[in-house]
């Protein structure tokens, strides 16, 4: 266990989207604070199964399931694994996600379709499946700081983000009384390997205009996670913590 985190040792998480960048920061992060954790994924079955040996070699518990989040039927039976492996479910962060980059004009209601389907209804598909089984707890939906300030090639994805913040307030509104707390975390430009070579401009001008003067790491993002799945946060809920390095105050002009 890392000592800086607080302690959830007893209680089980869900992180969907954990095969790989943000998911996989999330639920090593849980794992460190002591939580047993199911790690979800799509297409990275190679990449889950690392992220669970990793937190196994740590001493922590962890066993990853696929699911189609899309597909509500699969989320039930997602949000089953961690019952039947774990016996409960405290906690769940919904992380998984797409982001490919298109211009409005001429883009294809299919492509428009395919990252809303993931981000936004795969998201509600999540929570509802995740809060029948749950005995009170947490919900953490992932959303992005493009959920509230667009970006060219992005309308796609920041639709999808500015949805899944309100259906974080909404959800929190209407499980309040059973006990779920619900709530969103808005990350800014996290690293990942090859994104320097990427995108060597856009990298250079985020640390230039962020104050905090660099990219988030996954672990970023997973501590604030940990935070909000705590008892720290035990009367937070229907709120966005934006994650950037402060870069929502960094002046545009």
């Amino acid at each position: 266990m890392d000592p800086g985190l607080p302690d959830l040792t007893g209680t089980v998480a869900l992180v969907t989207g954990a095969g790989g960048g943000i998911g996989a920061g999330i639920a090593g992060r849980f794992a460190a604070a002591g939580a047993a954790v199911v790690v979800h994924h799509l297409t990275s079955a190679e990449r889950a199964e690392a992220v669970v040996a990793g937190i196994v070699a740590d001493g922590g518990r962890a066993v990853a399931a696929r699911a189609d989040v899309t597909d509500p039927d699969q989320c039930a039976a997602l949000a089953g694994v961690a019952v039947k492996w774990f016996g409960r479910l405290d906690t769940v962060v919904a992380a998984a996600g797409v982001q490919p980059v298109a211009a409005l004009a001429g883009m294809g209601v299919e492509e428009w379709r395919a990252v809303v389907d993931t981000n936004l209804t795969g998201t509600f598909a999540t929570v509802q499946a995740a809060a029948e089984v749950m005995a009170g707890g947490s919900i953490t939906l992932v959303a992005s700081i493009e959920g509230r300030r667009s970006a060219r090639g992005h309308a796609h994805y920041a639709a999808s983000k500015a949805g899944v913040l309100m259906l974080a307030r909404s959800a929190a509104l209407e499980y309040g009384p059973a006990g779920i707390r619900v709530n969103s975390v808005s990350p800014g430009l996290v690293h990942r390997d090859g994104l320097d070579e990427a995108w060597p401009d856009g990298v250079d001008a985020w640390r230039r205009s962020a104050p905090l003067g660099r990219l988030g790491e996954p672990s970023d993002v997973g501590d604030a996670c940990v935070f909000l799945a705590s008892p720290m946060a035990r009367w937070i809920t229907g709120h966005d913590l934006v994650v950037d390095g402060g870069m929502a105050v960094a002046p545009s002009w």
